[in-house]
């Protein structure tokens, strides 16, 4: 009886040490994504030599991070999720050393692939909220709990990264910028040993045991569809509009910093919201709060065509950090509910495939159209998506309620 009451105990510390790791190590590695998007585009001005090219610094890391989300989740399923993650940010090191020796050669060409090493640990990043959701035992409202307590940890990364970039953009006389890649390697390395504590459960043969379904049959669900339309408009929009914002600032006069402390306010608005985010799931359900997300994206937008102030462009980043906030952690949970214990690997590597495949490719393109159709033609071109997944979501909840009602 004794061992019996004893084990529900051990499990549950362990999953609160986990979950604590996990959230100190989202700390340091969400750290490195506002340094790349804030300074990407800056540097790519000062380096490249055509104009519409100045993004693709930060377009190689989206589009590294997409690339690299199947086999870091190869890797996880045969090394195990700790091995994976320390190599992740021992990537990430490397790439930030890499993308500051880049900026003091003024070589554009080593600058981007210093930032597209740092996709590999970006992919590792991502994925902790999925490796909390997993390590706790309980139904989709402990997960939804789970996965908002380790995005709180992005709050502290967005209070670093900035930070980072703030004081250290002239650490280095003559290489502006480059003190804070160093910053960014720094990082990485300490969230080594804190990674290198976790004891995350390896996956027993009795829970994956069963019938797997095709992932070309998973990814004609109605659900699934959903799931992934909804993060990837969700993610993709902000990655769009957040590289395409510090840009924009410079070029409507406001300075390096002001532009580096509206990215901090998006930060802290993306991830500050966690610490409610779960509960207010559990008590509206997922696809409301995902709903209210999309709504506040949309609002962003509506925010940056009001004027060219800092009060508009600092509006429009915390309106679109909390929308992402709930439509992206409302996105995740409803992938959970997609698949079996079977399928948990592929579905989630194939989902954040979408996802940061499309905020790739938006990365891409921001460069461009910020060139082209200027920043307010971006946020008006933003507003169709919004409304085509916000219609997917109302009629998906409104046949599970119809489902809900014929059963009782």
């Amino acid at each position: 009886m004794r061992d019996n009451m004893t084990a529900p105990a051990t499990e549950k510390s362990s999953e609160g040490r986990n979950l604590g790791l996990l959230i100190a190590a989202q700390s340091l590695g969400g750290a490195s994504p506002p340094i790349i998007i804030s300074l990407g585009g800056l540097v790519g001005q000062q380096l490249s030599t055509n104009p519409s090219a100045a993004t693709l610094p930060v377009s190689l890391y989206q589009l590294t991070l997409a690339l690299c989300t199947l086999p870091a989740a190869w890797l996880m399923h045969r090394m195990g999720r700790r091995f994976t993650y320390m190599i992740g940010a021992l990537m990430g090191a490397v790439s930030g050393a890499v993308a500051a020796q880049g900026i003091a050669q003024s070589d554009f060409v080593l600058f981007c692939i210093g930032t597209a090493f740092s996709g590999f640990y970006a992919a590792c990043v991502q994925s902790y909220r999925f490796a909390a959701a997993d390590a706790v035992m309980g139904d989709s409202a402990v997960q939804a709990r789970a996965i908002s307590r380790i995005m709180i940890g992005g709050l502290i990364a967005g209070i670093i990264g900035p930070q980072i970039v703030i004081w250290t953009r002239d650490a280095l006389p003559g290489t502006p910028f480059a003190g804070s890649f160093y910053g960014q390697a720094a990082l990485a390395l300490l969230a080594l040993p804190i990674l290198a504590c976790l004891r995350l459960p390896r996956t027993q043969a009795k829970v994956v045991a069963g019938e797997a379904r095709p992932l070309a049959e998973i990814v004609k669900t109605p659900r699934f569809i959903v799931a992934a339309a909804v993060g990837v408009v969700s993610y993709g929009l902000m990655a769009f509009l957040m590289t395409a914002a510090p840009m924009a600032m410079v070029g409507c006069g406001h300075t390096v910093g002001e532009a580096a402390l509206g990215i901090q306010w998006h930060v802290l608005s993306m991830f500050a919201p966690s610490f409610v985010t779960g509960k207010l799931i559990n008590r509206f359900g997922n696809r409301t709060i995902t709903s209210v997300g999309l709504v506040m994206i949309g609002a962003a937008g509506v925010m940056a065509l009001l004027g060219l102030d800092l009060f508009h462009f600092w509006g429009a980043l915390v309106l679109l950090g909390v929308g992402w906030n709930f439509g992206f952690i409302g996105a995740t949970s409803l992938v959970t509910e997609c698949y079996r214990p079977a399928e948990r690997a592929k579905v989630q590597a194939l989902n954040d495939f979408l996802v940061f495949g499309t905020v790739a490719i938006a990365s891409f393109g921001s460069g461009q159209l910020l060139h082209t159709v200027g920043w307010n033609g971006i946020n008006v071109g933003m507003l169709p998506l919004v409304a085509i997944v916000l219609v997917l979501l109302g009629l998906q909840s409104r046949k599970l309620r119809q489902q809900e009602q014929r059963a009782i």
